[in-house]
């Protein structure tokens, strides 16, 4: 079962619960961003970065650090192109069955491998998306704790799935609006159409006048953080 219809309800159940985390940005401009979880992949990711290159379009990355550590060229490369990064854990692990002890110690092996790869330091990389957007009060609690910013999602086409390159692009262009955080996927899950995905969404994003800024730019529309 495919629950892609249900984000748009879920959404606006968790945001105004959950006012701590940024889930889009001002509703009063045309700024949105596009997001990619679980990379770097050694293929996927560089295939994103060419569509990306050719629109000059500037986006979010939220690693897994174990990629990172297998893949630091490529790594190297997105950060070096200019686009935002985040954390998306070491491994791919649901944040809430993680001790805090586990759950720190994820989070910050993901900086370490940041910082070898990118030479970014562990304190310029704070924003965090948990993976499946499973998170508990507790959670952010801790993130709050440790000084790490948690990422959410307004739009969420659920492309893990491959319910092929159109159905992704519909359901973006039916969902987004001023502000909308976009979370599509360049890692094993949903790697394999992201490319293709992007470029057909991109420019007809870009025909609706929306323009493209990172999750760092979203945020200095926030004035809970």
């Amino acid at each position: 079962m495919e629950f892609a219809p249900l984000f748009p309800f879920v959404y606006r159940l968790l945001q105004p619960t959950f006012p701590h985390c940024l889930w889009g940005g001002n509703s009063s401009s045309k700024s949105i961003s596009l997001t990619f979880d679980d990379g770097p992949h050694p293929q996927y990711t560089p295939q994103v970065l060419a569509v990306l290159k050719r629109y000059n379009i500037t986006a979010s990355f939220f690693w897994l650090g174990n990629c990172v550590n297998r893949f630091p060229e490529i790594a190297k490369t997105v950060s070096e192109e200019g686009h935002w990064i985040g954390l998306h854990g070491y491994e791919h692990d649901s944040f809430p069955l993680l001790s805090p002890t586990q759950l720190q110690q994820s989070l910050e092996k993901t900086q370490v491998a940041i910082y070898n790869a990118c030479n970014l330091p562990p304190e310029l990389v704070r924003d965090v998306r948990p993976p499946n957007g499973f998170f508990t009060p507790g959670t952010l609690k801790l993130f709050q704790r440790w000084n790490y910013r948690p990422v959410m999602w307004s739009v969420v086409p659920e492309d893990w799935v491959l319910p092929g390159v159109n159905v992704v692009v519909e359901r973006v262009m039916k969902q987004v609006k001023n502000g909308s955080l976009i979370v599509l996927h360049d890692g094993y899950f949903g790697g394999k159409d992201v490319a293709e995905t992007i470029n057909i969404l991109i420019p007809q994003l870009l025909k609706q006048g929306y323009n493209f800024v990172t999750v760092d730019s979203l945020w200095k529309y926030d004035q809970k953080i």
